[in-house]
């Protein structure tokens, strides 16, 4: 069945386009695209016209974004299971601020999510399962581009988490909690990384994989299985 989405698009002084959604069912299928610089997908906290919000609630979603251009931004909640997600950003200064069912009103199990970045000085915040057991969650990083600063939190319950990084100066903070089996790859090509990566699942059967080639920079690595002090 094809749903029709509330789309509101408006030009404004300081920002191209902005649009808002506010979808609730489920099999939706939604694809957004933007071209150009200084707009909005929002969002939580979108300002532009005060636009709110990216809201989608459901199950089986499949979301197809894409950015083409800097100073764009993609804010908002996503809430619900079986979720598939491709999210294309192509230019630099690029905000990505996103939650996953961050209240546990559906969960967060069995997504896929796949974010491609070509660009640099973008900014990502992803948190996955917020106050939920994000099971079975395939979420894929691919960035080209330098200083771009890259945070996510995942609440895990077998969650896969694979991060392909070629650029300088950039940044991945990754703090893995939940309930076991968080598996976390970082395949990095670059100079002056920052990398700051915790696992701390409930069951301690937690797994790393790190290849990098670079020079400079620091790393640090935290797998906590219950211990009271740890950090770098």
């Amino acid at each position: 069945m094809r749903k029709l989405l509330p789309l509101l698009l408006v030009g404004i002084l300081y920002a191209d386009n902005e649009i808002y959604i506010d979808q609730s069912g489920n099999n939706a299928n939604i694809d957004l695209e933007q071209l150009g610089s200084s707009n909005i997908i929002g969002g939580t906290d979108a300002v532009a016209g005060t636009m709110t919000p990216l809201d989608l609630d459901g199950l089986n979603l499949t979301l197809d974004i894409n950015q083409i251009g800097s100073s764009n931004q993609f804010l908002g909640d996503i809430l619900g299971d079986n979720i598939t997600g491709f999210f294309e950003f192509d230019g630099d200064s690029n905000i990505f601020d996103i939650q996953v069912d961050p209240t546990d009103t559906y969960g967060a199990d069995s997504g896929d999510y796949n974010v491609d970045v070509t660009g640099s000085s973008n900014e990502f915040t992803l948190n996955v399962g917020t106050n939920a057991l994000a099971s079975t969650l395939d979420l894929d990083w691919v960035i080209n581009g330098d200083s771009n600063t890259l945070d996510f939190d995942i609440d895990y319950d077998l969650g896969t988490s694979y991060v392909d990084i070629d650029g300088d100066s950039n940044s991945v903070t990754f703090d893995g909690s939940g309930y076991q089996s968080g598996y976390f790859y970082l395949d990095q090509t670059g100079n002056g990384r920052t990398y700051n990566i915790t696992q701390s699942s409930t069951l301690a059967s937690d797994w790393l994989k790190i290849i990098s080639n670079g020079d400079n920079g620091t790393v640090c690595i935290v797998q906590n299985d219950g211990g009271t002090s740890t950090g770098c």
